[in-house]
């Protein structure tokens, strides 16, 4: 493959034209980020294995030999098994009362359907049998979002797969590069989704220096143009994992009242809230944060209960795009991007930027 302006160890070893990771939860960002040159990582974490399954044979069949992966989300101390009954007995009484109280108040259906956090438990059950189905795709890419199993980065690279870690702190780095990480991803407090105390530009050099060359680092955080790319090799990483930029692409589908929000959001309309997921996650503001941040409103429970408190009802928000509490997890990055573009201009568009001032 010929050397690009942009090319480093990552896009060597994982024969892609560019090192930009490009993170997604669709199927066609993730095939068109792998056309463009990139490596498309599907976000799986909430997936039955059945659909993982699906899902990378179908990523599989429209990028061919191209290099694609899928993030899960291990963290440790979940429930042994994918039991919502024995979850939901654990359930404080306030706690459903204000749930309750946010379907009236917002007059959110009861549509009785679960929602992507409530289709299962996150459970090692679960994990192991997501895993599973990673193990047996032609992914050759295995992200781990949250938690660094030893016993699962093992399994990857006995499969083959090479295995990238995001990390928050130097101390999750540390542990990563104990359990055998292929590639660590150095994610910023300026990052969508579950994201630490860091910012991007502090983080990146100490794991750069922590890994001391051993594997590549990839910076994480805010980045969203080819200036932050190129900013990012100046740090040391040798490459950049992306996942706010597709949020407004054509090929994302974002429903035309959340796309409404994104486009016009800045930096400031993000919040970093632990009401989604019951771990801190950078999202964006609306009255769902609003009102589990109010003083006297109950507080977020521990993952995987606040899944399950209120899966059902995030699901129903959605469904039936209920404006006031509708949100999306996205970095601070989201203020860069202000209009649809498809994920070949966006991708052109960074590489353009980043390879000149790379140059220059």
């Amino acid at each position: 493959m010929a050397t690009h302006a942009l090319s480093t160890r990552v896009s060597e070893m994982l024969g892609a034209k560019y090192p930009i990771f490009g993170f997604t939860h669709e199927i066609d960002v993730v095939v068109e980020v792998c056309l463009a040159g990139g490596i498309g990582v599907y976000g799986g974490t909430r997936n039955t294995p059945e659909e993982i399954t699906e899902a990378l044979e179908e990523i599989s069949s429209r990028v061919g030999d191209l290099p694609f992966g899928i993030d899960l989300v291990l963290p440790k101390n979940m429930p042994e098994k994918n039991n919502r009954e024995e979850i939901e007995a654990e359930l404080p009484n306030a706690h459903r009362n204000f749930v309750d109280h946010l379907y009236e108040k917002y007059n959110v259906p009861r549509d009785n359907l679960p929602g992507a956090r409530s289709r299962f438990v996150r459970s090692e059950e679960v994990a192991r049998n997501q895993l599973d189905a990673v193990l047996r795709s032609d992914a050759k890419i295995f992200a781990m979002g949250v938690g660094s199993p030893p016993e699962m980065i093992g399994a990857a690279k006995e499969f083959g797969k090479t295995v990238l870690s995001l990390v928050g702190a130097p101390r999750h780095a540390e542990k990563a590069l104990d359990a055998g990480a292929d590639l660590i991803v150095a994610q910023g407090y300026d990052a969508g989704a579950h994201t630490g105390e860091i910012g991007t530009f502090s983080l990146v050099p100490q794991i750069v220096d922590l890994v001391a060359g051993k594997v590549p680092v990839l910076a994480a955080g805010g980045v969203a143009t080819g200036r932050h790319i190129a900013a990012a090799f100046a740090l040391g990483a040798e490459g950049v994992w992306m996942g706010t930029p597709w949020l407004t692409t054509k090929e994302h589908n974002t429903s035309p009242k959340m796309l409404n929000q994104l486009l016009n959001a800045s930096s400031n309309d993000t919040v970093r809230s632990r009401s989604d997921s019951g771990k801190t996650l950078r999202m964006i503001k609306s009255a769902w944060s609003e009102e589990w941040d109010t003083e006297g409103n109950p507080k977020p429970l521990q993952m995987p209960y606040h899944d399950i408190l209120v899966g059902d009802l995030l699901g129903s928000i959605s469904r039936h795009q209920v404006e006031p509490l509708l949100h999306q997890p996205a970095g601070q990055g989201i203020a860069f991007f202000n209009e649809v573009k498809t994920v070949r201009e966006t991708m052109e568009a960074f590489v353009a930027e980043a390879s000149a001032v790379v140059q220059r």
